[in-house]
């Protein structure tokens, strides 16, 4: 699963940085982003990613599987450094290491269990956070920069965090026609379709890493509370404290990593606008040089 997310992370931000740029809530901008061989690859790669996720729902708690999902940014950003020779600084290599340490403790800390059903209310507050989700992201896909990433990023985690609630019950189905049934396979579609558009144009507007990181925070706190709460995730007896640090490092390595983020390509959304070519866009513009490269 983190080595799929991992993958689909670069691909579809490598697809978003050569689609035109938008401004709004448009659900047009799925249609020219699935333009490109990349973003349908790394749609392919998230699919399995989720599968993977899903299976893992079935035994492991919320708080394990959605925080384990911010290791996938460490894979990502491994691979954009390798292949597209992005520049790490030193304080991102220390945050990415905290995110490994977070997880583990989470790992130590997990009692696997199958889940609790939902009931009609949990259904009901799925359908409001939708609403919800959608009126926000009209009026934040207004935003630009680092802002526009980090809370499209943002909206887009919670959105992926309810199709997580969604399916950890789902994931003890008994049968494929019980599922058909539930309204929960419909609400876990139509918020996976929702964070997937908030995540593109969250990679639009700024840094890959800073989009992904606010999409991880935001996706794992929610979840993970309505797990213990509702969902009977569990924890080994003693080992309470364990969860409390790997939840506290990992969200301070992803936080860490969206405010200490620069953008890894820019749009132009002025004619009179500077745009770094398409050469150039995944060079690592953490340097003032890749900037002045481009003009």
């Amino acid at each position: 699963m983190i080595a799929a997310y991992g993958v689909a992370n670069l691909l579809q931000s490598m697809a978003a940085a050569r689609t035109d740029l938008h401004h709004g809530f448009q659900p047009m901008l799925l249609l020219r982003l699935g333009r490109h061989k990349s973003y349908l690859v790394g749609v392919a790669c998230q699919c399995a990613g989720f599968a993977l996720a899903f299976f893992a729902r079935r035994d492991l708690p919320l708080f394990l599987v959605q925080s384990a999902m911010a290791a996938g940014l460490g894979v990502t950003t491994i691979l954009g450094v390798l292949i597209l020779k992005w520049k790490l600084p030193r304080t991102e290599i220390a945050l990415l290491l905290a995110l490994i340490v977070g997880i583990a403790a989470l790992v130590l800390a997990a009692k696997p269990a199958p889940s609790r059903q939902l009931g009609t209310g949990g259904v009901i507050g799925l359908i409001a956070v939708l609403a919800v989700l959608a009126v926000l992201g009209f009026f934040a896909g207004r935003l630009h920069g680092a802002p526009g990433s980090v809370v499209l990023g943002s909206l887009s985690g919670v959105a992926f965090g309810a199709a997580a609630v969604a399916s950890r019950p789902l994931a003890s189905a008994d049968s494929i026609s019980q599922c058909v049934t539930d309204p929960l396979s419909y609400l876990l579609i139509a918020h996976s379709l929702v964070g997937q558009l908030l995540l593109g144009l969250a990679m639009q507007r700024g840094s890959t890493t800073a989009a992904v990181a606010a999409m991880d925070a935001a996706g794992a706190v929610p979840a993970a509370l309505v797990g213990l709460l509702f969902l009977g995730d569990g924890v080994w007896p003693h080992r309470e404290w364990l969860v409390a640090i790997g939840f506290v490092v990992t969200l301070a390595g992803v936080i860490g990593l969206s405010f200490y983020a620069e953008p890894q390509h820019h749009h132009k959304i002025a004619p009179e606008a500077e745009c770094i070519p398409h050469g150039l866009a995944f060079s690592g513009s953490h340097s003032a040089a890749a900037r002045r490269a481009s003009r």
